[in-house]
């Protein structure tokens, strides 16, 4: 039985909250915690690496004994240790602690006084309105709780973009390898690389449909399968992600790439142009009458309706259509068109890797420049630098740059925002980085006034830059805190700053939505990884989704420049 990295990935986070719950040390906590992030973000199979014999222990964060905790849920699908947590502490507390107003104390509070085990319990209680009394709640964090649980209730179940790769693309590629297959590729919000995704689309092309739909069924990880057919068949995979696979003909090709990938108010704005025209649109193709005419390719769908083609993540019905009419179709950034990255930490603070072995990893990754933005001293829990202990990193910075040929390191740090919007170190500091990404990590519970507030007073520092992964949200972790989006980036604009586009796939903050807001506004904007390790600098190319989803373009990016370029316009008057 295959174990993905995400699988692993939970294991380490379900045992890290179940211990934080039980009060365990918390340094052993954080290791855990940092396990199944690295695990998580790995490019590469950690199954194949223990079957390959890999030394585990050289991963970022992962010693001896972490090491031998993969090798055994790789060998036996479980871990010993977390059963014997679980022994001790209900397993589905650690579904609470992700619950917003929520964390290990209080939902230890939960267990002891009311016995309290599982989603189910907490809605009743609070339901009841026991939990306001309780210590260290009270009538809002119990209205609060009440809030999430009702939207959780009617929330369609996702799955975030990240973990869905890990179980998409192993099934993709198995399919490719059946029998008779010519083409295969994965369609709707997955191609349109949506941030979370509900369930995946698979489109085949094959002379034969029996081997490919045989192969389908009967997957190593297929938990239920749902129907099977000829040209479709349905399953569910163990981790609980739905797969539909559909067999198309060759000259249906595009036509059903074009309608699976969606989306459906995106083909609906396309159906209209064809029924102008006097023509019919479906997945099998374009017809006149009963005369089929295109559908091969996407492109032949979309000038046959008298467009351009569209890229999948601009097929939002948001304008999409009518730009193409008018020829002003973004031509979106790449991940080639990235020059550099802005926001990568050290082991100076809560990153895992070296200044040294940081810059290595950029410089293969071709870029002319890498910005070490390690936290400042507010962020305690990742042992935040003081203005002292900075300077020495900006030394440290001089010297290597005097050995480095090819690419720069850029003198940054991650200042943190405190709650009256003055930075987290001093000017006489600050004025010596190349650049800050300025960041809220705490007081996230503001109202919508005082954090905007908060947020713009930051900006009047004049060595303000970009201001950090702007809403503060987790995708599936942790809402948005309340900001209003518009004046900040207004603000932004009038003072020379700029926002980021965090691309942790667990963050990606900016939204799409946000992305297009400031392409609008004309504020560039920096896709930055927040990279921990080295292999987190792999994480560009969500980022670079994000802003694609966004319509940026290289123009609207200020990480596709050089840095001559770069300095000038991140220099404010």
């Amino acid at each position: 039985m295959a174990i993905h990295n995400a699988e692993i990935a939970r294991i380490f986070s379900l045992l890290a909250d179940l211990l934080e719950i039980e009060g365990a040390n918390p340094f052993r906590v954080r290791a855990y915690r940092n396990a199944a992030r690295t695990i998580e973000s790995l490019p590469h199979n950690v199954e194949a690496m223990v079957r390959e014999g890999a030394d585990l222990s050289e991963l970022p964060g992962i010693g001896e004994d972490l090491a031998g905790k993969i090798k055994e849920i790789v060998e036996t699908g479980r871990l010993g240790l977390l059963e014997e947590v679980k022994s001790r502490i209900p397993g589905a507390l650690a579904e609470l602690v992700a619950i917003p107003g929520l964390g290990p104390k209080r939902v230890k509070v939960l267990y002891d006084a009311l016995g309290i085990q599982d989603i189910e319990g907490l809605a009743r209680a609070a339901k009841a309105g026991k939990l306001r009394n309780l210590p260290g709640f009270g009538a809002k964090i119990e209205e609060k709780i009440l809030e999430e649980l009702s939207r959780r209730a009617t929330a369609e179940k996702r799955m975030k973009l990240i973990t869905a790769e890990q179980f998409a693309e192993p099934l993709l590629n198995y399919l490719r390898e059946a029998n008779g297959v010519t083409r295969a590729i994965i369609a709707g919000s997955y191609r349109r690389r949506k941030e979370t995704i509900g369930d995946i689309d698979i489109l085949v092309t094959c002379r034969d449909s029996d081997p490919v739909m045989e192969r389908f069924v009967t997957y190593d990880e297929v938990e239920h399968v749902l129907s099977k057919g000829k040209t479709r068949s349905t399953i569910v995979l163990r981790s609980g992600l739905q797969v539909d696979l559909r067999v198309v003909a060759e000259e249906s090709y595009g036509s059903a790439l074009q309608y699976f990938t969606g989306s459906k108010a995106h083909n609906i704005a396309v159906r209209h142009l064809a029924v102008k025209l006097g023509l019919k649109l479906n997945e099998y193709g374009v017809f006149r009458g009963e005369t089929y005419i295109a559908g091969r390719t996407e492109e032949e769908v979309y000038r046959t309706v008298g467009l351009p083609y569209i890229e999948p993540e601009l097929r939002e019905d948001w304008g999409e259509v009518e730009a193409a009419q008018q020829g002003r179709l973004p031509h979106l950034v790449t991940l080639a068109d990235i020059r550099g990255d802005l926001h990568a930490h050290t082991k100076a603070t809560d990153g895992q890797a070296t200044i040294e072995e940081m810059a290595a990893a950029a410089k293969a990754k071709g870029y002319d420049y890498l910005a070490i933005t390690d936290h400042t001293k507010r962020v305690t829990v990742a042992n935040g630098m003081d203005a002292k202990r900075l300077a020495q990193q900006l030394e440290a910075i001089d010297r290597l740059n005097e050995r480095l040929s090819g690419m720069k390191i850029l003198k940054s740090a991650e200042v943190d925002i405190l709650e009256d919007g003055s930075l987290d170190l001093p000017n006489d500091i600050l004025k010596e980085l190349d650049l800050t990404v300025c960041s809220i990590h705490y007081k996230l519970n503001l109202s919508r006034e005082k954090q905007t507030e908060r947020v713009i007073r930051a900006m009047d520092n004049p060595y303000f830059t970009i201001f950090g992964h702007p809403s503060g949200r987790m995708i599936e972790e942790r809402a948005p805190y309340a900001i209003d989006m518009e004046r900040v980036m207004q603000a932004a604009l009038e003072r020379g700053c700029f926002l980021e586009v965090n691309a942790q796939p667990s963050r990606l903050d900016l939204n799409d939505v946000h992305c297009k807001m400031a392409k609008d506004m004309g504020l560039k904007v920096a896709i930055s990884t927040d990279a921990h390790r080295t292999t987190d600098l792999d994480f560009m190319r969500f980022g670079v989704d994000q802003a694609r989803r966004g319509w940026l373009e290289p123009s609207d990016v200020l990480n596709t420049k050089k840095w001559s370029e770069l300095k000038s316009l991140i220099t404010r008057a």
